[in-house]
């Protein structure tokens, strides 16, 4: 096997009420030594091509539309004429960031995309934004979680859940069936595991992501972006 996985950290300001804070973002990059696909191109498109170099660009697929997610995705695309997929419903936030552009692909349940000697599956995971979506690779035992599930549970919107129950929906019928030892890769943070995250769903379940409501504030600068209203400076470091 000769696919592998690499990972690219961006970073741009964030305005939250005024204050300006810096926030990282993941791409993910999957292939081999002469072709790949870019997941969640974010930002800075230049730190992410580096990393790319001489390699052909297949495609680049958007986990969800939230702006800080898609700001690099046509400059990075157009190199290679590259594709861009994402849900249709998620074109909606796609056009608050590019509103004289459309993606070229939509996405569907169950769809596939090859590279090296890999493919990935399409999951729809919607709950974050309507038309969310993981990318399961199972040759490589990883899973792209874009903000369905991050490393300290299900991922926020400004520190909220706009649709608690169907991302909880997705992540326990979706993401943890996968095998124990899959590596799960979000668009923010560190990597985990299924295995690592799974016996903590009871819990989620039972109300634990809701209560006390102490860490809210700290939403945006751990997700990255709000649901409305945020000034994102892409060129900013």
């Amino acid at each position: 096997m000769t696919a592998r996985i690499e990972r690219v950290v961006t970073e741009g300001v964030v305005d939250v009420d005024g204050t300006e804070h810096k926030v990282e973002n993941n791409t993910w990059i999957v292939g081999d030594d002469e072709e790949v696909i870019v997941i969640d191109a974010a930002r800075d498109a230049d730190k992410i091509l580096e990393q790319v170099g001489e390699r052909e660009v297949l495609a680049v697929i958007c986990t969800h539309g939230l702006p800080d997610h898609v700001g690099a995705a046509i400059e990075v695309a157009s190199r290679d004429e590259a594709v861009i997929a994402m849900h249709p419903k998620d074109k909606p936030l796609w056009r608050r960031t590019w509103p004289d552009t459309w993606p070229d692909i939509d996405l569907e349940d169950e769809g596939v995309f090859a590279v090296a000697d890999v493919e990935l599956e399409v999951v729809t995971t919607p709950g974050v934004t309507l038309g969310g979506i993981s990318l399961y690779c199972e040759a490589l035992d990883a899973v792209f979680t874009g903000k369905t599930l991050l490393a300290d549970g299900p991922g926020r919107i400004g520190g909220e859940y706009p649709a608690l129950a169907d991302q909880l929906a997705a992540i326990g019928g979706r993401l943890f069936t996968l095998k124990s030892g899959t590596r799960v890769l979000p668009a923010h943070g560190e990597e985990s595991s299924i295995g690592d995250l799974e016996p903590q769903f009871d819990a989620w379940l039972s109300g634990s992501l809701t209560r006390g409501g102490g860490d809210a504030e700290e939403g945006p600068l751990a997700d990255g972006t709000r649901a409305a209203g945020i000034r994102l400076n892409v060129d900013g470091d």
